[in-house]
């Protein structure tokens, strides 16, 4: 039998000072920190570093002396219960610990920590930090920024750690207790096979093109109730180049068989190259009280080359997330530029007019912006073309402008109205043509007018039995504010593992589908980590990173995207190989 932590016989009768409802916290605080670095409450801690990090999850610092005293030469490992009962003898930090700490590492008594002393502390003891680790430390806190921290910075730099170890052990929780939670149809991690500790092989994919389809389409498809609406993927340069497209909400009335397909939709050449299409994915999310719970998303296309879903959907509100990679779209916005294009020019009666180049993108812009497709701009369509490019909703003033000025069709814009409106807009700004610029980038168009940063595309969604389905239009949001946990939900739960080994507490995460590879990164330890993703030796791929050998920094407890891999050539074999290792 283990042994395990021998209680005085005072514990039994130890009990906290405060009320049942301070009790209450106490306990949930502990069950938080142990669950943020444990899956299971019947886990146990196995050894002195981990009682360490457990113990400081839970706001406490312990000394060596201390964890000697729980930690002896003859303690084989500790429960949770054992946990609870140190942190009821070993009190959170205190403001008297913090002056003594201070008074320790002020070693010439001025009341000032200066960067030596601190590094000094820091590098003698626990994780090593380098020089100017150190120096972001007291950056962070220094707020008279004479370059060394009071007593009261430095009580601020302890006790804002404390609270954020606090808040991450209650996300952490609140996470496996989520997942615990699912419903049957979500996809869950330890219902699937769990491969042993990977061994490296080529995992090679065979032609995309070559596959038979998955997914086909229901027979009686005509006999379901159609709706479908239009969007864009579009790379934002004001959001540090991430993707933002737009965003829908799905209700159900009924409880219905549900068939859903998207794709990319040709305007121009956007979204496609010689090697193949942008790929597109929809996440269909449950709306709840409390959090977004992931059904299922599109993973496979059909023979007519969408990427389609059939499931069955209970009555109720969703959210459908558009998803690409970025990777070809990355790519086509790389390409390089020729000379700016002339927007406009001047006729024989020096009036202006616009170029022929741009009356075509303008009507490119149209179909975009056309998001029901029925070949005019409603004013919900004119105000998502506006916040796309502007920023700001339509004014009912500036709507009466609309409606007074320009051609309408059941009050709707037309083509021609729409184009009407940029040479109005060129006219009154005199022939400056820099509004018209920040339409045209906006809308994902280059210097030469070529559509190389935005991905436009069709959504459409059938239902069996529900004959009242709304899809509608919500936003304008970057997918990876709604999707990285979602991706990272579904790569953890279908996807091959490996220990990175060194690391009992980081895993790796690799997922083949029909079209895309995606390498995900569980940290599970309390401390971030920097770890290479080499995927180099991989043939025919192209990556959403810029580089095949991609370094990333994974914070404590969390799990993100490394790579989103998918084949250059799909009329070709493409191969994963992925390396990863730890920089220190």
């Amino acid at each position: 039998m283990s042994r395990r932590l021998s209680r005085p016989s005072s514990a039994a009768s130890h009990r906290s000072s405060g009320s049942s409802a301070h009790d209450s916290e106490f306990k949930v605080e502990c069950k938080a920190a142990y669950l943020s670095v444990y899956d299971d409450l019947k886990d146990v801690i196995s050894s002195e570093y981990d009682l360490s990090a457990v113990l400081q999850q839970s706001g406490r610092n312990p000394t060596r002396k201390i964890l000697a005293k729980y930690w002896t030469d003859e303690t084989d490992y500790l429960t949770f219960d054992d946990f609870v009962n140190i942190c009821r003898r070993e009190h959170a930090t205190t403001t008297d610990d913090l002056m003594k700490a201070f008074r320790k590492i002020d070693i010439n008594g001025d009341g000032y920590i200066s960067l030596d002393e601190l590094f000094r502390m820091l590098t003698t003891r626990g994780e090593k930090m380098t020089r100017d680790e150190v120096q972001c430390m007291i950056d962070e806190v220094d707020e008279n920024r004479d370059g060394k921290l009071d007593y009261g910075e430095f009580c601020n730099m302890l006790m804002s750690t404390t609270d954020e170890c606090k808040k991450m052990s209650m996300k952490m929780m609140e996470k496996k207790e989520r997942k615990k939670k699912r419903p049957s149809n979500t996809p869950r991690r330890d219902d699937m096979p769990r491969p042993s500790p990977r061994v490296k092989k080529d995992k090679v994919r065979t032609p995309v093109g070559s596959r038979s389809a998955k997914v086909s389409e229901p027979s009686n498809l005509r006999d379901w109730t159609h709706t479908s609406s239009k969007g864009c993927f579009f790379i934002d340069a004001d959001e540090g180049g991430q993707i933002i497209s737009h965003q829908y909400t799905l209700d159900l009335a009924d409880d219905t068989n549900v068939f859903i397909t998207m794709q990319p939709n040709r305007i121009g050449d956007a979204g496609f190259t010689d090697d193949g299409p942008v790929d597109t994915a929809i996440y269909v999310l449950r709306e709840g009280s409390s959090s977004n719970k992931i059904v299922t998303f599109t993973e496979q296309r059909d023979s007519k080359g969408r990427y389609c879903v059939r499931c069955d959907l209970s009555a109720g509100r969703y959210k459908l997330v558009p998803f690409t990679t970025g990777c070809r779209l990355y790519e086509r916005s790389a390409g390089r530029e020729t000379k700016e294009v002339k927007l406009i020019k001047q006729d024989k009666e020096d009036k202006i007019v616009l170029s022929k180049t741009f009356k075509k993108a303008l009507e490119d812009i149209f179909d975009m912006a056309d998001l029901d497709g029925n070949g005019l701009l409603s004013r919900e369509d004119f105000n998502w073309y506006n916040i796309r490019t502007s920023g700001e909703e339509v004014a009912d003033d500036e709507w009466d402008v609309v409606e007074g000025n320009i051609e309408l069709e059941r009050g709707e814009i037309t083509k021609t109205g729409f184009i009407h409106l940029n040479q109005m807009e060129a006219e009154d700004n005199d022939g400056d043509t820099d509004d018209l610029w920040v339409t045209l980038t906006s809308m994902g168009f280059n210097k030469s007018l070529v559509l190389n940063q935005a991905c436009p595309f069709k959504l459409d969604v059938y239902t069996e039995d529900c004959r009242d389905a709304s899809l509608e239009v919500m936003g304008l949001e970057a997918q990876a504010v709604m999707l990285e946990d979602a991706v990272c939900e579904t790569v953890t739960a279908k996807g091959e593992v490996s220990k990175v080994k060194g690391m009992k507490d980081l895993s790796v995460y690799t997922y083949i589908g029909d079209a895309r590879a995606t390498v995900v990164v569980e940290n599970q330890s309390y401390s971030k980590i920097r770890i290479q993703l080499d995927c180099s030796r991989s043939k025919n791929v192209v990556s959403n990173q810029r580089d095949l050998n991609y370094t990333l920094t994974v914070p404590s407890n969390t799990t993100v995207v490394g790579h989103h891999l998918i084949p250059r050539d799909e009329k070709a074999e493409w191969i994963v190989r992925c390396q990863e290792s730890i920089l220190r």
